[in-house]
This record gives C-alpha cells, structure tokens and sequence, in this order.
C-alpha cells in the first residue's frame, strides 16, 4: 500500500470543515485531519465527523483544541467522545493539558504533537520525555516545520525522530516562517526533509500548508516525488 497523504482541513478551508473535506472530493488523497484547532471551530468539526462519508480515506485523525479558552478539559474531552467512538487518532498540543489522566484514558489515541519556537515547552526530545511519562500510551505527531523553524540544522528533527520513532503516528508537513506561520511547501524545503519522512514510508503525511484549490495538486506532487 502506498503512503496516505492528505491535507488538514485547516490549511484549506480554517474554520469550515465541511467546506474543506468538499474540496477534497475533487483530488485523489488517501488521509485527511480534521481540524478542530481553536474552540469555536470544534462544534462544525465533530458535525462534519458524524455527518460526511470519510470510509474513502485510508487514514483519518482529528486534531483538538490547541488552547481550551475557559472550557475544562473533560468538557472538550466528552465531545470528542464521537472522534474516539471512530477510533480517529486525537492530535494534541502538551502544553494545553493539565489533567492528565482524562487524556491517559484514551490510550494510543492520545497524538502529541512536537510544538514550535513560541511555544515554552513539548519542543524537544528532553521536554517531551514528560509528556511520554505521564501518556505511556500516546503516539507522535512529528510537525517538520516546527523542527525546522527551531533548529534548520535538522540536528532537532533527528533527535525528535530517533527518540519518538516507535511512536509515530502521523507526520505534519509545512514549513514555518519566523512569524510561526505556516507555508506551502518549495522544491528546497521538500528536499530538506525528504531523506527523514522516507525513512518512515508506513506513516500517513498530512500537508498544513495554506494553499489554494489551484495549488493543492502542486502540493501533493511534491511530496510524492520526494517523499
């Protein structure tokens, strides 16, 4: 089986779920994530989750709130019950959790995600080994921009891979500019981080990277060439 690549439908359509999987029917991709990354859009993602027909998809996930802006944490928990329900891989920020045995309880569902340089922890291998502790169960999420954005060298992005390879679940693929914004994908930047995604060619991609109907399918070749 080839690799299942995809895009999050937060680079295509922020904020509209249901708008970015219907652009999605108009390309030939094997994954998606549905993003649910502020609060508010969390009630249209989990509508789109139990309304559309995802079975076209080789690989699905769901990506929470990245901050709970006053919500508790088992609140945002019991609504993604319908994503758990799904068995949907559940994509976290580690600085958003205090309370940690309501996310211990989803098991290798729990996704945590390497943050970028604005973020004060869960950047690197030595911040992330607490997180690990206290979630023996998750999986990793590794984002190459946020790697890059840090350290362009690539040294972050091998240790991160090294340390975390058993628990890969899902790669985010962009690049990340000093504004923590994230970019399409050039030939340069592809060729940067093409030689570390090959060597993981079982773990779905998933494009975040703001483009276009017109610049999808440009997107998807790059990552399929290099990767």
């Amino acid at each position: 089986m080839n690799r299942a690549v995809g895009f999050s439908t937060g680079s295509l359509a922020p904020g509209h779920c249901g708008q970015a999987l219907e652009i999605l029917r108009t390309v030939n991709v094997q994954a998606v994530e549905i993003s649910a990354l502020r609060v508010s859009e969390l009630r249209e993602a989990l509508q789109a989750l139990d309304e559309i027909d995802l079975t076209r998809f080789q690989y699905v996930s769901f990506h929470a709130p990245s901050k709970f802006h006053g919500l508790h944490e088992k609140e945002i928990r019991e609504a993604l019950s319908l994503v758990v329900e799904k068995q949907f891989p559940i994509i976290l920020h580690p600085d958003a959790i205090s309370d940690w045995g309501i996310w211990r309880e989803l098991g290798p569902l729990a996704v945590i995600e390497n943050m970028d340089g604005r973020k004060p922890d869960g950047r690197t291998v030595e911040e992330l080994l607490p997180v690990f502790e206290r979630l023996p169960e998750a999986r990793f999420c590794f984002d190459t921009g946020h790697a890059w954005q840090i350290d362009p060298t690539m040294t972050l992005t091998q240790e991160l891979l090294l340390a975390f390879a058993d628990r890969l679940c899902e790669f985010h693929v962009s690049t990340v500019n000093d504004q923590f914004s994230h970019e399409p994908l050039q030939v340069a930047s592809i060729k940067v981080f093409a030689p570390w995604l090959k060597r993981f060619p079982d773990v779905p991609i998933i494009l975040e990277t703001p483009v276009g109907n017109a610049e999808m399918i440009g997107q998807l070749q790059l990552v399929r060439e290099w990767c």
